[in-house]
């Protein structure tokens, strides 16, 4: 950490949703998007996602974090938050890279929604078929 800037920032993307997070030494106050984290995510699914770096690293008390999140919807959104919390957490201290690595937080999860197709439903489903 510089003396000038004591934020460490780190990126997160999952599905359709990016989170630009920064992270400082503090108490443990999360802020996403201007509102309390247990206002955005108000699911227990959602809270422990994005949550999971630091309860890996245990330090849940020790930092403050704020987001901003824009696309996709609250599951894509917690995963991007996790993933940006990871990254800072790890350019904020090296030695975090083994603990997050062997529970896959800083592997990005590339997959996404496939297109829908002409002629058919959805992505995959086809019309129904008549046989008369």
């Amino acid at each position: 950490m510089t003396v000038n800037n004591p934020y460490v920032w780190g990126t997160g993307r999952r599905k359709t949703a990016t989170a630009r997070v920064r992270i400082k030494a503090g108490t443990g106050k999360i802020v996403i998007n201007d509102k309390e984290f247990a206002v955005y995510f108000p699911t227990t699914d959602t809270q422990r996602s994005a949550l999971q770096p630091l309860v890996v690293t245990e330090t849940r008390n020790n930092y403050d974090v704020f987001a901003s999140v824009a696309g996709g919807g609250p599951t894509g959104q917690a995963g991007a938050v996790s993933l940006g919390i990871a990254r800072a957490l790890l350019k904020e201290n090296g030695n975090f890279d083994k603990l997050l690595r062997e529970k896959g937080l800083l592997t990005r999860d590339a997959r996404e929604v496939e297109r829908k197709k002409y002629g058919r439903h959805k992505a995959r489903r086809s019309t129904q078929f008549s046989k008369r």
